[in-house]
């Protein structure tokens, strides 16, 4: 990407007899060949050319004579159909039977040049479009059949993207603007579909314009921001307006995490039992928390601290003081967005952002359902909008009526409001097509990923049109203090707080899952506590905590900070993630988001040069400005303008200012040696983490897991059990003496045995545990980190 001399240069004549040179690029060694003549040509002898001999009638190429040619009227029957995808082609190709022929573009036909900026900076930006050479036989099919069609629709995505697909498809293809229409449907289903080539439109060239700005705007930052890392760090990297906004929040919030310093804080909880249940056993018991010491709330922050108190409880009274019990509603969470259904995927189904969106998009284009044939499950599944159809809200009414009864009907249907402020209220949030397709009903025809996700969309939705649950609450103040004090005059007051469900409501169906530290703590309260009536204590429950750091960014977490920031659009969620890990900014650890030590630097040296421009104020503004362009507010030329002004200066600045950063770092040695070739074994980071390898790569290839154990024994042959990884990555456990012995497990086992019948417990939820012989659910047993000294 840069001008040098070419060095060991060598004239030549080419087999036209035009002069050449050839030679190598002298930093790298690339081939180099430079047409036009040298002073070198004058000295070399030119080889005589063979004229090449003229192909007979048989043997060339013979014209094809078109109808324009000839003059003849061009007999055009039919109508054509244009879509993205074949599998979408051949749902709605079914739909609308004889008489239209649909075809797929297969995607994007026409983009800007790979291999230079393809964007004019003197002449307003002009953008320079090509088409690709593997897409130049579907082009030229689609203008063939164009050309013989009386009608042209174009039925791409409904989202902005989709409208810019449209519009390349008829540029490239050469269609006439006068014969060719846009649909647009949110769902592929055979009504949807003909409703909207019952009401076609123009091509908005407004949407395109904004999508054409987007596309201009991420070529200038990233083909200017890439080289610029490439001359002074390595090549391979690359910078984008958005993707080193993504980056940026992960190396923020990971050094959030290295700067925490963890505080010491005590909580006390008692145990306690109404007095009057004594003779019962097993006592019914209930938890209280402390929540005021002297009318002021309880700052603990050592053992030493907390023992007096404990002293003083255990011989304290203790009464009820005042009971509150009342209700509390919980409302349906909203249908799906794309991002929160990328984010439900990932904590409930375990699926990364890539894979999400691609089995959406294969239930949105059709999945084959026997006697119906090819039908779309679920509708658009890019869209930042929670609004619901009439005629899908009354029919989940319906449903839900005759599944579960007419007390889960509310009266007026839930509305929703949209978490984005630039939303596009005209799509539709993600929902099945036809609320009646159950999924068990299709769950043959579907693969597990599918069925699993058509499941959470089809329960979500249904949910999201049913009553609200109802809870009947109760909350008691205990004070506990010297007997002859008055019960509210007492320095302890402790409170237990409690909610029983009363009607289950749309958690008949479903339940929304919530980020790991986001559990509520409730205890179950008597409700038939009375005012002083006295509490017999059971134990006391002295906690000792630690402050927490916020946690890493999951991909689900980290799509649900872009949509907070404004940071890209539905589209866009999943390739940003994708490219920051691709590019190894970012590595995926146990479902969290690390940054590497590149990552590191790469951002830190466009965030000390640019910035103005890798921030999320200029992100979210920029795509408040795109909205307008969308909108027909605002021209899109100006816009690009103003900002490349900037960037340009800015641009030149950091060229000037960075100096050159060598990335090499020597290997790490394990301390022994290799056994194929005796050199230092030396630790390596690879594509799914570190590993061991020979210190004499590339001529030795030998390699070795990391052996970490997990201080279990193995429940077969009390083996350790060690951390593996299979060859795609994915950590699993398994015994050390393998293959003499083959136990492995997905879940990690625990040191804690388990408490009724002593066999081995592995991880099965952030603070659950089960038993691999029982299978028995029992609580994570946590150890308590060392506490911080000054040594």
């Amino acid at each position: 990407q840069a001008k040098r001399q070419m060095a060991h240069a060598r004239p030549e004549w080419a087999a036209n007899g035009a002069p050449a040179t050839r030679g190598r690029c002298p930093v790298c060694g690339t081939r180099m060949y430079k047409r036009g003549a040298t002073p070198a040509h004058e000295h070399l002898p030119k080889p005589e050319v063979k004229p090449r001999a003229k192909k007979g009638k048989r043997g060339g190429r013979r014209r094809r004579k078109k109808a324009a040619d000839t003059g003849a009227p061009v007999r055009r029957t039919g109508k054509l159909v244009v879509v993205e995808s074949p599998a979408k082609a051949r749902t709605i190709g079914r739909y609308l039977g004889k008489g239209y022929t649909v075809k797929s573009s297969v995607g994007h036909v026409r983009d800007l040049l790979k291999s230079r900026l393809s964007v004019d900076v003197e002449n307003d930006f002009e953008p320079e479009y090509r088409v690709p050479n593997e897409k130049r036989a579907v082009v030229k099919d689609l203008r063939d059949a164009a050309a013989r069609a009386s009608e042209i629709f174009l039925a791409t995505d409904p989202d902005r993207e989709g409208e810019a697909i449209a519009w390349h498809v008829m540029e490239s293809a050469e269609m006439d603007p006068d014969r060719t229409r846009r649909v647009v449907f949110q769902e592929i289903t055979r009504t949807a579909v003909q409703e909207a080539f019952d009401h076609p439109r123009p091509i908005d060239m407004d949407r395109v314009n904004a999508q054409q700005a987007r596309r201009i705007l991420d070529r200038l930052v990233g083909y200017k921001l890439s080289p610029l890392l490439w001359r002074k760090v390595r090549r391979g990297l690359s910078a984008g307006r958005v993707q080193s906004v993504a980056l940026r929040l992960v190396v923020e919030r990971e050094r959030e995490i290295d700067a925490f310093d963890p505080q010491e804080y005590w909580i006390v909880r008692a145990e306690v039992s109404q007095e009057r249940l004594r003779p019962e056993r097993p006592r019914p018991s209930f938890v209280a928390r402390l929540h005021r010491i002297d009318d002021a709330e309880p700052a603990l922050h050592a053992e030493a601290e907390v023992q007096p108190h404990l002293a003083r409880l255990e011989r304290a009274a203790w009464n009820v003081g005042e009971v509150r019990l009342g209700t509390r509603t919980r409302r349906p969470a909203a249908p799906f967005t794309t991002s929160t259904l990328q984010q439900e995927a990932s904590r409930r189904l375990n699926f990364g952002t890539n894979r999400t969106m691609r089995v959406a998009q294969q239930l949105y284009e059709g999945i084959d359902i026997g006697d119906e044939g090819a039908t779309g499950l679920i509708t658009y599944m890019r869209t930042d909008s929670v609004t619901v159809s009439q005629e899908a809200v009354t029919a989940a009414r319906a449903f839900i009526a005759g599944q579960f009864g007419s007390e889960y009907v509310p009266d007026t249907p839930p509305t929703y409001r949209t978490r984005s402020k630039t939303a596009q209220e005209a799509h539709e949030a993600i929902r099945p097509t036809v609320v009646e397709r159950t999924p068990r009903q299709v769950k043959s025809f579907l693969t597990r990923d599918q069925y699993n996700l058509y499941r959470l969309v089809w329960e979500r939705f249904v949910a999201s049109q049913m009553e609200a649950a109802t809870y009947d609450t109760v909350s008691a103040d205990l004070y506990a203090g010297d007997a002859v004090t008055p019960v509210v005059e007492r320095p302890y007051l402790f409170r237990a707080t409690g909610s029983t469900l009363r009607f289950a409501g749309f958690l008949a169906l479903y339940e929304e899952s919530v980020e790991d530290g986001e559990e509520d703590e409730e205890e179950g309260v008597p409700a038939d506590l009375e005012q002083g009536e006295a509490i017999d204590l059971l134990r006391l429950l002295p906690d000792q905590r630690f402050t927490q750091p916020p946690p890493r960014y999951s991909e689900a977490s980290l799509v649900k900070a872009l949509e907070e920031n404004d940071i890209g659009r539905p589209s866009t969620y999943a390739s940003i993630i994708s490219t920051i890990q691709n590019r190894g900014y970012v590595v995926r650890e146990k479902r969290r988001l690390i940054p590497t030590e590149t990552g590191y630097l790469v951002n830190d040296l466009l965030v000390e040069h640019f910035p103005d421009i890798i921030s999320t104020d200029f992100t979210a503004r920029m795509e408040d400005e795109l909205d307008a362009i969308a909108e027909g507010n605002e021209a899109w030329v100006p816009i690009i303008s103003a900002f490349y002004g900037r960037f340009a200066d800015d641009l030149e600045k950091a060229d000037a200012q960075i100096e050159r950063v060598n990335l090499r770092v020597e290997p790490e040695p394990v301390g022994r040696d290799c056994p194929l070739c005796g050199n230092p074994l030396v630790y390596r980071e690879g594509r799914y983490g570190r590993f061991v390898g020979c210190s004499d790569f590339p001529t030795c290839r030998h390699t070795e897991q990391i052996v970490v154990k997990v201080g279990v024994p193995c429940p077969l042959d009390a083996g350790d059990i060690l951390e593996k990884r299979t060859r795609k990555g994915r950590l699993f456990y398994g015994c050390a003496n393998y293959p003499e012995c083959d136990w492995t497990s997905w879940k990690k086992p625990l040191p804690q045995p388990c408490r009724h019948c002593g066999g081995l417990v592995v991880q099965a939820g952030r603070a659950e545990a089960k038993c691999t012989n029982c299978g028995e659910r029992q609580p994570v047993l946590q150890s308590k980190p060392e506490p911080r000294t000054d040594g």
